[in-house]
C-alpha cells in the first residue's frame, strides 16, 4: 500500500520544479505561472515560482507517494491569478476572493492512482487552513468519458463534484474544445 501525503509547496521549490518545471518539457515552460502572470518570460518563471514557494500561503500543494514528489495542484486566492482577474471567459461570481484551483500535474508513473482526488482534497484543506470561504475550479465536463491530457490539466467536473463542489455557471472558456465550468465548494466557518 502506497503512502500519499499532500502538503503545501512552501519551502519545497525543488519538488515543485520537478513537477512543473525542468522535468516537464511538454509543459511549454509553464512553471505554473501562466495564470499568475503570462507576461513573464520563460527565463523569469523559475525565479517567480521560487519566490511564491518561499512565503505562505504559497502557490499550491504537492502530493508525495512514498516520499517522492508525484503531483501538483495550483491553488491560491483568485486575486493572485492575473489571468483570472482579467478574464473575459471565466466570470467572477461575487465579491469574495474565492480560492481558485487552476491546474493539476501528475508525473508519469503515478497516473491512474487517484492522485487528482488526493490533490483536490489537499487543495481544499490548504485553502481552508488559510481562511478561504469558498474554493472554485474551472474544469471541463467529461460526461462522455476520459479527458485527454490537453484538457485534463484543469480537471473534470466529475472530479470536483465527487469532492463536494457544485456546478455554478458554464463559461465561454474552453480546453481542448470542451466547455469549462465554474464549480464551487462553500467552506463555511
Amino acid at each position: 500500500m502506497e503512502h500519499v501525503e499532500v502538503v503545501t509547496a512552501v519551502g519545497r521549490f525543488e519538488d515543485a520544479a520537478t513537477l512543473v518545471g525542468t522535468s516537464r518539457p511538454d509543459a511549454g515552460a509553464c512553471w505554473c505561472m501562466s495564470y499568475r502572470d503570462a507576461r513573464l518570460a520563460n527565463a523569469e518563471r523559475p525565479a517567480a515560482l521560487r519566490d511564491l514557494c518561499s512565503v505562505p500561503p504559497g502557490p499550491g500543494v504537492l502530493a508525495y507517494v512514498d516520499g517522492e514528489p508525484a503531483g501538483w495542484c495550483s491553488v491560491a486566492p483568485r486575486s493572485s491569478y492575473r489571468r483570472l482577474v482579467r478574464s473575459r471567459t471565466i466570470p467572477t461570481l461575487d465579491d469574495r476572493d474565492a480560492w481558485a484551483v487552476v491546474c493539476f500535474v501528475v508525473r508519469p508513473g503515478y497516473r491512474r492512482r487517484g492522485l487528482l482526488h488526493e490533490l483536490l482534497d489537499g487543495a481544499v484543506a490548504h485553502a481552508r487552513a488559510h481562511g478561504a470561504e469558498v474554493v472554485e475550479g474551472y474544469p471541463v465536463d467529461a460526461a462522455d468519458g476520459r479527458v485527454d491530457s490537453v484538457a485534463g490539466y484543469v480537471g473534470s467536473v466529475q472530479l470536483f463534484e465527487r469532492a463536494g463542489f457544485v456546478r455554478v455557471s458554464a463559461t465561454t472558456a474552453h480546453s481542448a474544445r470542451r466547455v469549462r465550468w465554474v464549480v464551487r465548494r462553500e467552506l463555511g466557518t
